[in-house]
C-alpha cells in the first residue's frame, strides 16, 4: 500500500477494517435513567480537573439505553457526569463510563475521549419500576430504582439539560509512555427530538470496586431522578483547552 493510500484511508485502528465509521451518530429511542445525588465535596474536588469549575456537590448517575445508534449497533451505558461550569458555560463532565459494546468504547475513546471501559449494564422496567444494574465482571457495582412514568417532566427544562455542553478528559499515550495527547474536550447533543420525559420516587446504590470505583463518590441524599425518551445526534467535540501546552 502507497503512503497515499495510507493517508487517504487513514481513519480508526485497524486500517484496514476500522472498529467503527466516521460520525457524527444518530440514535433513535436513547432511553436515560439519571439519578442526581449529593456527595462528598472534597472527594468531588479531587476528581475534577481544572479548568472545570464545581458549582454544588452532586453527581448524576446515568444509566442508557441505545437500541439503535448509527454504527455502534444495539447496546447499553451507564457511570457518573458531574455538573461543572467552564468559562460561564455550564455543563456536565464524564467522569467515568461502562459498556457492553466494542465499537462504542473505541470510537468514544479515541474520537472524544470518553473514559469508558468494558462491563455489563442493563436498563429496563419491571411491572411497576425502572431498575439500572450495573455489574463489572461478577460483581454488582450500582443498582438504581424508579417509580415508572409517576409525573410528566418539565420538558424544557429536560430538553435544556439535554442540549448543555459535555466535556471530557481526552489521554492518549505516546509510543514510549508519556502523554502524546492531553486535552479537555467540549461536545454537544444535537437535533434532539425529546420523545417523553418522566420523574419520580428514585433510590440508588453503589459498592466499592477496585477497577470500577464508583463508590468513591458516595451517595448522601438522592435529590431527583428523570426517565427520558430521546432521539439525539451525538456531535463530534472541540479541543478548548490543551494540558500540553
Amino acid at each position: 500500500m502507497k503512503e497515499s493510500d495510507v493517508r487517504a484511508r487513514a481513519f480508526a485502528m485497524p486500517l484496514t477494517s476500522p472498529a467503527y465509521p466516521p460520525g457524527p451518530y444518530r440514535f433513535v429511542n436513547r432511553e436515560f435513567l439519571i439519578i442526581t445525588y449529593r456527595t462528598d465535596p472534597e472527594v468531588l474536588r479531587r476528581v475534577v480537573p481544572e479548568p472545570l469549575a464545581i458549582a454544588e456537590p452532586l453527581v448524576k448517575f446515568e444509566f442508557i439505553r441505545m437500541p439503535d445508534s448509527t454504527g455502534f449497533g444495539d447496546y447499553t451505558e451507564s457511570g457518573q457526569v458531574i455538573p461543572v461550569s467552564f468559562q460561564g458555560r455550564t455543563g456536565g463532565y464524564s467522569h467515568c463510563m461502562f459498556l457492553n459494546d466494542h465499537p462504542p468504547i473505541a470510537g468514544g475513546r479515541e474520537l472524544w475521549g470518553f473514559p469508558k471501559k468494558l462491563a455489563n449494564p442493563t436498563l429496563k422496567a419491571e411491572i411497576d419500576e425502572l431498575v439500572g444494574t450495573l455489574d463489572y465482571g461478577p460483581v454488582r457495582i450500582a443498582t438504581a430504582t424508579m417509580g415508572y412514568k409517576h409525573k410528566e417532566a418539565d420538558r424544557a427544562a429536560v430538553k435544556a439539560a439535554l442540549a448543555a455542553p459535555n466535556f471530557l478528559l481526552k489521554i492518549i499515550p505516546h509510543v514510549d509512555g508519556t502523554p502524546r495527547i492531553c486535552e479537555l474536550v467540549e461536545y454537544y447533543l444535537e437535533d434532539i427530538e425529546l420523545k417523553g420525559a418522566w420523574t419520580g420516587p428514585a433510590a440508588l446504590s453503589l459498592t466499592p470496586h477496585a477497577l470500577a470505583p464508583v463508590a468513591e463518590l458516595p451517595v448522601l441524599e438522592v435529590v431527583s431522578a428523570v426517565h427520558i425518551l430521546s432521539d439525539i445526534t451525538l456531535g463530534l467535540g472541540k479541543v478548548v483547552h490543551d494540558y500540553l501546552r
